[in-house]
């Protein structure tokens, strides 16, 4: 299918664009009141992800109501442990949660590695579906959490601020945690390719909790995983996500991925320095669409001061927050459109 706008898709293959792209990232309908009065239809986020006819409809709101360069897959990062044999439940107010862990090699054997297209295929159903109703109109980006990062959730069994049960087991048992990490990569790397035998246009990868590690250990723990992943993706562009990851920009750069995505605390010129041929994404802090309409097209406007207007895409540091006001997100897209 011919994209009727193909910005995003130049842009992460290096060429020069005569606009910057830009989309948000995770699900920016989830800001909209249509978008949850689909969630109220839906009776709870888990049916909303696994109804491909309802995901693709959320998936297209922001494209309607902001006129994002790309939509993104409605779904969640942790669609693969539960393939994987360690099913888990979404509770208002508090998150993810796992009724059962993954703490050592005899709850390691009760797991498998998931098939993409038995396992997950109402995701890739969802992106069937979202591509014919998109029409060419925006590339779709699909994703997956990064190994290490769906470890944490897989050990601890719910979310935290420090994710200590998962760190100490890359201090007490490290021959589990690799093995578990080898488990959760296999599993990526066919969901992925599934994804894109689907029908995505470019995939990005979240290190959301890259981190609470230390350079050593993510070295160590996270990153031969991901550079695994990356490696046998080469059909779309690759970008490569991890928060908090400062101290392992450079290397994240080295990797065979496209595009490094940035959050607010990674200075955009330093970045560049370390990162000269990846295209770069980011990073606008989410906070700042609290603000109003002119400081928005201020920050923007650093922003790209910071950027320049080339091999770059325009996003946030991070997810949208869910009590953002709708106009403010359209604002930030405009505002990058205007520059």
């Amino acid at each position: 299918m011919i994209l009727q706008n193909d910005l995003l898709l130049r842009t992460a293959r290096g060429e020069l664009t005569e606009r910057v792209p830009v989309w948000m990232m995770r699900q920016a309908g989830r800001v909209l009141p249509q978008y949850r009065t689909v969630r109220e239809r839906a009776g709870s986020f888990i049916t909303l992800a696994k109804t491909p006819e309802l995901a693709a409809e959320v998936t297209i709101q922001p494209v309607d109501a902001f006129d994002v360069d790309a939509a993104i897959i409605f779904s969640d990062i942790l669609v693969v442990p539960e393939a994987m044999g360690l099913p888990y439940e979404m509770i208002e107010s508090r998150g993810p949660v796992f009724p059962a862990t993954v703490r050592n090699m005899s709850d390691l054997s009760h797991l498998r590695v998931a098939d993409a297209e038995s396992d997950l295929g109402y995701v890739l159903d969802a992106i069937k579906l979202t591509k014919k109703e998109l029409n060419g109109r925006v590339p779709l980006i699909g994703f997956a959490g990064a190994p290490f990062t769906i470890f944490c959730y897989m050990t601890e069994g719910k979310g935290s601020k420090t994710f200590s049960v998962a760190k100490k087991l890359l201090y007490t048992d490290p021959d589990f945690a690799h093995a578990l990490l080898q488990q959760i990569t296999d599993s990526t790397i066919s969901y992925l390719q599934a994804q894109i035998r689907a029908g995505v246009d470019l995939v990005q990868i979240f290190d959301s909790w890259a981190g609470i590690l230390s350079p050593e250990q993510y070295r160590t723990f996270s990153m031969p995983y991901i550079k695994q992943i990356c490696d046998l993706i080469s059909d779309v562009p690759v970008t490569v996500f991890a928060k908090g990851a400062f101290f392992a920009r450079h290397e994240i750069g080295q990797l065979s991925c496209d595009v490094v995505g940035l959050d607010w605390n990674m200075d955009p010129k330093e970045s560049r320095l370390l990162i000269p041929d990846r295209v770069l994404q980011g990073n606008l802090d989410p906070c700042v669409l609290y603000a109003d309409f002119a400081q928005i097209r201020a920050e923007v406007k650093q922003m790209f001061d910071a950027f320049g207007h080339q091999h770059y895409i325009a996003n946030l540091g991070h997810g949208i927050y869910p009590d953002t006001d709708p106009d403010k997100a359209r604002c930030f897209v405009d505002a990058v459109k205007e520059m």
